[in-house]
């Protein structure tokens, strides 16, 4: 008897910027066409269009600098310790208040 089998998924997980890209895209198309549609100038539907493919083009930029970033600190983490040891305790810089050392005696 053959039933409903779990088969794993082939296709690959969909690349969350890939799909905010194609959506910014499109609306960077979308945008203009209707402000056209509703009366508007050929030049104000350029100039929203050009403004909008900047705006989607740095947002683009600074996803991928952010994904780059993020996966740069996983594999940080996942990387095995090099011998770095971590001092505590008195000795340790901490960056508080630091007495005596420097103060004029008097």
């Amino acid at each position: 008897m053959s039933g409903p089998h779990a088969t794993p998924q082939t296709t690959p997980p969909q690349d969350s910027v890939t799909d905010v890209v194609r959506w910014a895209a499109f609306s960077c198309v979308l945008v203009p066409v209707v402000l056209l549609w509703y009366g508007g100038s050929l030049a104000g539907a350029a100039g929203t269009a050009l403004g909008l493919a900047a705006v989607t083009a740095v947002c683009r930029l600074l996803l991928r600098q952010s994904e780059r970033g993020a996966a740069q600190m996983r594999a940080a983490e996942q990387a095995p310790s090099r011998g770095h040891r971590h001092r505590a305790g008195a000795g340790a810089r901490r960056g508080g208040r630091h007495t005596g050392g420097s103060t004029p005696v008097g």
